[in-house]
């Protein structure tokens, strides 16, 4: 038994890992898009969240379905897989929108740079994201199919 949790405790670690790494490549794909979609061309906060969020949710699903969870995904990118996932990682972007709203308007008085607050918030975000596309991925996405019992005869 404790043989059988230091190895689910270890693929779950790799599992985390192997998300984060992913989810760095698309934190900068994020966090540029967002930053360049704001701040040079004028998209209200929301709607330079929203682009930018959608191209990195899209490089996230292939990313973990080939990498993360490929033993789960089987390494096929499916249709209704990434729907799945999109649903899924609707709360994470509730939770990266809020955060970004939230703090960029907390900050920015008290740094007095409007940009750089909106920038430390969206780092943030993309922490809060984490956590929250992580549990979801992980839990309901790409969750292990149950071991199907076998017939001995």
């Amino acid at each position: 038994m404790r043989a059988r949790n230091a190895v689910q405790d270890r693929a779950l670690r790799l599992k985390v890992t192997s998300f984060a790494f992913v989810g760095v490549v698309n934190t900068l794909v994020d966090f540029s898009l967002f930053s360049f979609a704001h701040l040079y061309l004028g998209l209200p906060i929301v709607r330079a969240n929203i682009l930018s969020w959608m191209v990195a949710v899209t490089g996230s699903f292939v990313m973990n379905s080939l990498i993360t969870f490929a033993a789960e995904s089987k390494r096929r990118l499916r249709a209704r897989a990434y729907a799945a996932f999109l649903l899924a990682q609707l709360a994470g972007l509730l939770a990266n929108t809020a955060t970004v709203v939230i703090v960029s308007k907390s900050l920015t008085p008290l740094i007095g740079s409007y940009s750089k607050a909106v920038l430390i918030a969206k780092a943030l975000a993309i922490g809060v994201s984490f956590l929250v596309n992580f549990s979801l991925s992980h839990l309901v996405v790409f969750r292990a199919k149950a071991a199907q019992p076998q017939d001995v005869g």
